[in-house]
């Protein structure tokens, strides 16, 4: 075999093997791509999901919104009706008026609102509350650690 044909075969070789790394380095760099292209796909098919049941769940609370008013409403239309026939009747066993519902804003007047005070002078809110005098501590035993 002559030299020349030597350094021939050996650069067609060298070739085919750069060539083959090459493929196969491309291969594995591209994989992550590729990987990465299918979690944002499956990404954005899991959000156009979770889009579709809160659209579900916000039609299903609004229907149950629905029912419920109509159930109120219903029953105080059976109330009046009640009250209606007693009077009717001349029944004295029905004698409250018919009364709506109280909206969830409204407030009522037996519900105390919260003070920022305490009653009398030594109350829980009083500068001294909790604060033993120099002469009990004296003359008590001593006590354990509080945690």
């Amino acid at each position: 075999m002559e030299p020349s044909n030597f350094n021939m075969i050996l650069a067609a070789a060298c070739l085919v093997a750069g060539i083959g790394l090459g493929a196969l380095g491309y291969h594995l760099l591209n994989g992550g791509a590729r990987n990465a292209q299918r979690l944002r796909l499956k990404l954005t098919e899991r959000e156009r999901q979770l889009t579709e049941w809160k659209d579900g769940v916000d039609d299903h609370l609004q229907q149950m919104d629905n029912l419920a008013r109509q159930v109120c409403d219903d029953a105080l239309t059976l109330q009046r009706q009640l009250h209606e026939s007693a009077r009717q009747l001349g029944s004295k066993a029905i004698a409250s008026e018919v009364t709506p519902p109280s909206e969830p804003g409204e407030t009522s007047d037996d519900i105390a609102i919260p003070r920022d005070y305490a009653d009398g002078n030594r109350g829980t809110l009083s500068e001294d509350f909790g604060l033993r005098q120099a002469d009990d501590d004296q003359n008590a035993e001593p006590r354990p650690p509080r945690y």
